[in-house]
């Protein structure tokens, strides 16, 4: 496991708070397990439920991984890296497809770890949790709807993703890039890509 490159990501909501405490906790832990920290990105007074747009070193955290200059993104919790479902699960799927791993203090994760590997596994889990409560919106929304009256003629909710954009993030996933990404440039929701990406690895399996 030694020798392995850490990109340390820290993150304080407010400017009156201070990242110190986490990065000693992180550098402690990390010399530990004989790693070593390679780049520390640090976005100070940014909120976690900000997208990657808003957080400059969370977006340089990103094309890190992407262009693998780190094997580990180390953090203090989950909740310094999102607090949005839909943000954590396109930054978990980011990780997977970069072969990168994720080490959290505390929660204990460590995805170097068979263990910790499980992590990885979870993301259908926590995708398919998005897409249910999104449904469960659209269809709470169509009801109300119909309580009210409204005869718009118009459809409810998000539109399906026609054949031609899926077959569109295939051929953008296939070209080796990452999931938000793909999202960006085929301009869809993180979520559809990370459905499709399934599918795809799923039907590999077969």
């Amino acid at each position: 496991m030694n020798g392995k490159r850490v990109g340390l990501y820290l993150r304080v909501s407010t400017d009156d708070q201070t990242t110190e405490n986490q990065r000693q906790a992180l550098t402690e832990a990390i010399e530990r397990r004989g790693w070593h920290i390679v780049d520390v990105f640090e976005d100070n007074g940014i909120s976690g439920s900000k997208g990657r747009d808003k957080r400059p070193e969370f977006d340089r955290l990103l094309k890190a991984v992407t262009r693998r200059k780190v094997d580990i993104v180390a953090a203090w919790s989950v909740d310094r890296l999102g607090r949005s479902l839909q943000h954590l699960v396109g930054f978990l799927a980011e990780l997977d497809a970069a072969g990168c791993d994720l080490y959290l203090e505390k929660q204990a994760v460590d995805t170097t770890t068979p263990a910790g590997r499980a992590l990885f596994q979870m993301l259908g889990v926590f995708a398919e949790f998005e897409r249910s409560i999104l449904q469960d919106r659209i269809n709470a929304g169509m009801a109300r709807a119909r309580k009210n009256g409204t005869k718009s003629g118009k459809p409810i909710g998000r539109p399906l993703t026609s054949a031609k954009v899926e077959d569109e993030i295939r051929a953008t996933l296939k070209a080796g890039n990452g999931v938000i990404k793909t999202a960006k440039l085929c301009g869809v929701g993180v979520g559809t890509v990370q459905r499709i990406k399934m599918a795809r690895d799923n039907a590999g399996k077969g």
